[in-house]
């Protein structure tokens, strides 16, 4: 067996169901789940009706790179969404299925595990990046997130002898679960660390379409830019970008994303995937296709949590410390003033009203001696708005009901 495997710690759901299988849900109240960041809005009609249409394409293998179709479609939503010159679809785009597995599969393509190598991840952090640095025969360094920075990490608080050794670097911008979103001076900073010390970023950004103010999140190829860093030699060198359509466009079961960015390492991730298997359904690419050619369900899936974050929050802030996030469709709550720990805290919720959120310390290792998710709570508002409200109500009553 792969010795990497025991160094993989249980997932936070699995967490979550160990901690509950000490309490009873309170049979009054419906269940109603907070936890998980799975997209509950449906699916738009024409991506459904895209799929059926082109469901003759079972009947094909698929090939790795993806269809001229769907890689060009890929380009030209970048293009609008960020205003960057156009790339390149035959060498600086690659489908995949969903984000998670290509982010994976990155660190598998890019770490040399006899380097004794490092990747760099923000704490807490989507819990892959930890499983992909191990599995890839890496150690990871954790980078807490600072409230004081607006949940940004501090890359200067790293010392040299640490960046000297780091292959990789993952980052998510909006992030999981904080909803924080990287400024142009923070882009600017990885960069020249990037140039530095010779190591790929892998800007996982499949939250860039969930925003709450007038200006939507800075992406990291928009960022590169607007600094110039886009060189005609080596176009977005050391950078590659994940997106998805789950969050989007509300098709977490279709599984479909791209990353797109430097060509050099595309091409050795191409070959990676090659062997690897990693190729997307003919199907599923056309109806992906349709969904990245259309704004207008992005716009109104964005106004539905536009409405129930404004609707929530203001509840929450009643009984938590708790505030409207940059972006992505999560709360990241502080309960210390319940007087209960985030795994207290959930656990007695779960019992007494039926509601589900995931205790923060699950998302987050201890790290330079603090655990930066302890007496936080996550709560994904993907339900809708009914659910959300009705969950916040009972959060309410529960926490007023602890200080009687």
């Amino acid at each position: 067996m792969n010795p990497h495997l025991d160094k993989l710690q249980p997932y936070p759901f699995e967490k979550l169901r160990q901690l509950f299988a000490k309490a009873a849900p309170n049979a009054d109240y419906s269940a109603i789940s907070l936890g998980m960041g799975e997209p509950k809005h449906p699916t738009p009609p024409f991506i459904q009706q895209a799929l059926i249409d082109n469901i003759n394409g079972l009947a094909s293998y698929p090939t790795t790179i993806g269809s001229e179709a769907l890689r060009g479609a890929i380009c030209g939503w970048l293009e609008r969404r960020y205003g960057i010159p156009a790339l390149n679809p035959a060498t600086q785009v690659l489908p995949v299925n969903g984000s998670r597995e290509a982010l994976f599969a990155l660190a598998q393509t890019v770490v040399d595990p006899a380097a004794k190598a490092l990747v760099v991840s923000p704490n807490p952090f989507y819990q892959i990046y930890e499983g992909a640095a191990y599995l890839a025969g890496a150690e990871p360094y954790f980078v807490n997130s600072d409230p004081a920075r607006n949940f940004g990490c501090d890359y200067d608080s790293i010392p040299a002898s640490v960046w000297e050794r780091v292959q990789l670097l993952f980052l998510c911008s909006p992030g999981n679960p904080t909803g924080a979103v990287l400024s142009l001076t923070d882009w600017e900073n990885l960069f020249a660390l990037s140039e530095r010390y010779n190591f790929i970023i892998a800007a996982d950004e499949c939250y860039s379409e969930i925003y709450h103010g007038d200006e939507p999140p800075l992406g990291a190829l928009q960022a590169a830019h607007m600094l110039g860093l886009s060189t005609v030699e080596r176009p977005y060198a050391r950078l590659v970008v994940f997106s998805s359509l789950s969050k989007r466009s509300n098709v977490p079961g279709m599984r479909s994303g791209f990353v797109a960015g430097d060509a050099d390492v595309l091409k050795k991730f191409l070959l990676y995937r090659t062997y690897h298997g990693g190729a997307m359904s003919p199907s599923v690419q056309a109806a992906s296709v349709a969904a990245w050619n259309d704004e207008t369900h992005v716009e109104a899936n964005r106004a539905q949590y536009r409405a129930k974050f404004a609707a929530i929050t203001p509840l929450l802030q009643q009984v938590m410390d708790v505030a409207l996030p940059d972006a992505g469709f999560y709360l990241w709550a502080d309960v210390s003033r319940t007087g209960l720990s985030d795994t207290e805290f959930a656990q007695r919720l779960y019992a007494e009203y039926n509601v589900t959120v995931l205790p923060g310390s699950y998302l987050a290792r201890e790290a330079h001696g603090v655990n930066p998710g302890r007496n936080r709570i996550r709560m994904a508002l993907v339900a809708e708005a009914e659910e959300g409200l009705e969950a916040a109500h009972r959060i309410v009553q529960f926490c007023k009901n602890l200080s009687k």
